[in-house]
């Protein structure tokens, strides 16, 4: 059996690329947990601080073997890049919610951004799910924890509304 470093090497570049993604979310908040976030009201429903870090590299590393699933598919080239294209515009609103969530300090930004969020991987999912069935499997528990997240987000809207 011979290894295809090919393929490996295209499913580490596809993992590095959304890992690189939650590194630069990580910016806006890390900062923010210690303070502006450990202040905040929360509802009883919310996760432990500690495990959203391990959450998340899993989901990255899911995202990224989905994408290169895609990527590599040898059907319909232009449902393929319409695919990659919105898989790139998910990604991007994840690193901005990060950004408006804890960056900005505002649950309010925050929510409308992962609302916006939540439907750009549910239509990811669609387009993958055309291609490759297996792609759009690994992404079902990012959009699980979105919806938690979104959960989270509107509660700590709700909890702490001071003059919205």
């Amino acid at each position: 059996m011979t290894m295809n470093w090919k393929k490996i090497l295209g499913v580490l570049a596809a993992i590095g690329f959304c890992q690189i993604a939650g590194i630069i979310g990580s910016l806006f908040t890390t900062p923010a947990i210690p303070v502006w976030y450990a202040s905040l009201a929360k509802p009883a429903l919310a996760p432990p601080n500690w495990l959203f870090a391990p959450v998340w590299l899993t989901l990255y590393t899911l995202m990224g073997i989905s994408a290169y699933l895609v990527w590599e598919s040898k059907g319909n080239i232009k449902a393929r890049n319409t695919a990659i294209e919105f898989f790139g515009a998910q990604l991007l609103l994840n690193v901005l919610w990060s950004y408006l969530f804890f960056g900005l300090g505002s649950p309010v930004l925050g929510f409308v951004g992962i609302v916006a969020l939540w439907f750009f991987i549910f239509i990811t999912m669609s387009l993958f799910y055309m291609i490759s069935k297996k792609a759009a499997y690994l992404l079902i528990p990012y959009i699980v924890w979105v919806t938690i997240a979104a959960y989270l987000n509107y509660s700590i809207m709700m909890l702490n509304a001071t003059g919205l």
